[in-house]
């Protein structure tokens, strides 16, 4: 048996997190059991409880504690524009613009025929019956500007959303601009313009 199983059953698990390696993963490990044993139990707790008590709303598919999230519950919001991203980090982003005050749809990841993710598995279906609730009028696609978010905005506004059924002529599908050189193509970069055109400055 070897004497430090547990210890590189940590590093491995560290290492599942987006960007960490085997040498980052280790000074993790290493810190956390040796400088701070109090914060690696509490983080230990943390993740246990998040894991347990976090779910997607019903309604956007964000991640919430609760059924339904506190933007779609908000009265204030408005519920005829619908803003799709492909993450929760990405709403996050947006929503610390304080300018979008409508509704949101996160997909959950985006099409990657490479990594074998298709429509249904990042909630096409679900949008869909989203957006046939009578309410919306206006769809924002807002997936990132990488190859996988373009095709998956694409099939969104031109083959999934843009024919679905002659009652869907009444909903306006618009596409973020991407035309500044040192806008990045990531969602978190994005401004709302108060007057409703979309513009990354």
């Amino acid at each position: 048996m070897r004497d430090n199983s547990a210890l590189e059953a940590l590093v491995q698990a560290l290492r599942r997190l987006p960007g960490v390696g085997q040498r980052s993963a280790s000074r993790m490990a290493y810190h956390l059991l040796q400088h701070d044993p109090e914060g690696a139990q509490l983080l230990a707790r943390t993740l246990v409880n998040a894991v347990e008590a976090v779910k997607h709303c019903q309604r956007c598919h964000t991640l919430t504690e609760f059924e339904i999230c506190a933007t779609c519950q908000d009265s204030q919001r408005d519920a005829t524009r619908l803003c799709v991203v492909e993450t929760p980090a990405d709403q996050s982003a947006l929503e610390r613009t304080l300018a979008y005050q409508g509704l949101y749809f996160v997909l959950m990841g985006k099409l990657s025929p490479i990594e074998g993710v298709g429509p249904n598995d990042i909630g096409m279906q679900k949008l869909i019956q989203r957006v046939d609730d009578g309410l919306v009028q206006e769809v924002i696609l807002a997936t990132n500007f990488t190859a996988e978010g373009e095709a998956t905005a694409q099939r969104l506004g031109g083959d999934t959303l843009g024919t679905w059924g002659a009652g869907w002529q009444r909903i306006g599908i618009c596409r973020f601009r991407h035309d500044c050189p040192c806008f990045d193509g990531q969602a978190q970069h994005l401004r709302f313009s108060p007057t409703g055109v979309y513009l990354m400055r």
